[in-house]
């Protein structure tokens, strides 16, 4: 389903300079998060700059429902009040939306496709960093399919897929595979962090019902890479 075009407003036009508006209605907006751009505010006067304080600025009845990192370019959707937020984390917690990434990853996966069944935890002497740990992990699954190669790079194209939402999941499995993705500042090292200027990992997918309407919606940005 191709995502409708944003209402034609002062509001909508203004906001579009600051964050890039793929659906907006009285219920919910779906934004393209930047790539080096926080999802809410850190901790820190210098970290005040994020994306829920840029949209709240035109919009303000959103909401955050979930994030993405830092480093993580791609789609988000927040809720208008809070009624349809509650509705929305209901969607995220029983797993009924649909999430997936992609993101350009050092060498070639054995297999065109498979899932990283890895618990995962904060490694805490190494914060903000994760780790697995079979022991205080919390169970994390992530699906991936090999969609390419660059032969130039020694890298490929992957489609990945969390089924749960854990802090760093996606970079954390795909690094436990031998496969970090290009230009993690945090789990990759040498050449495989210095071949891009940016983490190659974008959240190009999401769909999920409209707590409202009933009826389904499905958006797609592709990513900037």
């Amino acid at each position: 389903m191709t995502a409708p075009s944003p209402p034609s407003s002062p509001d909508c036009r203004e906001a579009e300079k600051i964050i890039p508006l793929i659906h907006i209605d009285r219920a919910l907006i779906v934004v393209d998060k930047p790539v080096r751009l926080l999802s809410v505010p850190g901790r820190g006067q210098d970290k005040q700059d994020c994306l829920i304080v840029r949209i709240q600025n035109e919009f303000p009845d959103a909401l955050i429902v979930h994030r993405l990192d830092f480093d993580t370019s791609g789609l988000i959707v927040m809720a208008r009040g809070k009624k349809i937020h509650r509705a929305l984390s209901i969607l995220f917690q029983e797993r009924s939306v649909d999430k997936r990434y992609v993101a350009v990853v050092d060498g070639k996966p054995e297999k065109s496709e498979g899932e990283i069944d890895l618990p995962l935890c904060v490694d805490w002497p190494n914060r903000p960093l994760h780790k697995v740990d079979f022991e205080s992990g919390k169970p994390a699954l992530t699906r991936y399919r090999v969609i390419g190669h660059d032969d130039a790079r020694h890298a490929s194209r992957v489609a990945l897929v969390p089924e749960t939402g854990r802090t760093h999941q996606l970079r954390v499995h795909m690094q436990a595979l031998g496969h970090p993705i290009l230009g993690d500042p945090l789990y990759a090292h040498g050449d495989t962090r210095s071949q891009a200027e940016r983490l190659l990992l974008h959240a190009e997918w999401l769909a999920f019902v409209h707590p409202v309407t009933g009826k389904p919606l499905a958006f797609f940005r592709a990513a900037p890479f």
